[in-house]
C-alpha cells in the first residue's frame, strides 16, 4: 500500500467502503499503487492499468486501455462519446463489488496482459474531429486567432472543438468561442485556470 494514497481511502465519502474493497482486490493482482490525478492508480512497470474514482451516482474502475478488453460480461462503459480509449466498470454499492470480485480480477488480469503485449489504442487525430463551423469562420476571419489556436497542443485543440460543438445553438457556440479567446491566446485549454 502506498501511504501517499491512504488519504483517498480514509476521507469520508459514500463510496469509502467500496473503494476499500476495490483496493483489496487491486492488491491481489500484484500491481503497484500510485497517486495520479488525485486518485489511486494501479500500474505495471510505470504504465497505467486502471484507476478508481467516484461520482455522485456511482464509483468506478477506469481501465486506461479498456477499449482493447474483450468485455465478455458486457460491463464496460464508455464514459462519454468522446472518450476514445478508457472504459469504466461502474458500481452503485459494495455488494456489487463483492459479488463480482472474480470477474473484476479477470478484467484486471486481461488489462495487464494488454499492457505486457504492448498493445496501443489507435486514437483519432485532431484533424479527424469535426471542426465547428463557427470556430472555422473565426479562424478564417482572424489570422492571429488562427495562429494562436494552431499553436495549442492537439489535446487542447480537441478540447475546444468538443466543448464548442456540444452547444446546440449557433449563438451559444459563438459565445463559447468568444469566452475562450483569452485562454487560447495564453495557450491554455478551455478548462484550465
Amino acid at each position: 500500500m502506498n501511504p501517499k494514497v491512504d488519504f483517498f481511502f480514509e476521507k469520508p465519502s459514500q463510496w469509502q467502503n467500496a473503494f476499500r474493497e476495490l483496493r483489496r482486490i487491486a492488491f491481489d493482482t500484484g500491481l503497484t499503487e500510485e497517486l495520479k490525478w488525485g486518485k489511486p492508480c494501479y500500474t505495471l512497470n510505470g504504465n497505467n492499468i486502471f484507476l478508481m474514482h467516484g461520482f455522485k451516482e456511482y464509483c468506478a474502475l477506469l481501465f486506461h486501455k479498456g477499449v482493447l478488453l474483450k468485455d465478455t460480461e458486457h460491463i464496460l462503459v464508455q464514459q462519454t462519446e468522446n472518450v476514445q480509449s478508457a472504459r469504466q466498470i461502474r458500481f452503485t454499492d459494495l455488494e456489487e463489488i463483492i459479488d463480482q470480485e472474480k470477474i473484476l480480477k479477470t478484467y484486471i488480469y486481461e488489462a495487464i496482459e494488454v499492457e505486457k503485449a504492448g498493445l496501443e489504442v489507435k486514437l483519432k487525430k485532431t484533424s479527424e474531429f469535426d471542426m465547428p463551423d463557427e470556430l472555422q469562420k473565426k479562424m478564417d476571419s482572424d489570422t492571429e486567432f488562427k495562429s494562436a489556436f494552431k499553436a495549442l497542443t492537439p489535446g487542447r485543440q480537441r478540447g475546444y472543438m468538443l466543448h464548442i460543438s456540444q452547444a446546440k445553438q449557433s449563438k451559444t457556440r459563438i459565445a463559447r468561442i468568444e469566452k475562450s479567446i483569452p485562454k487560447i491566446f495564453e495557450g491554455k485549454g478551455y478548462n484550465e485556470q
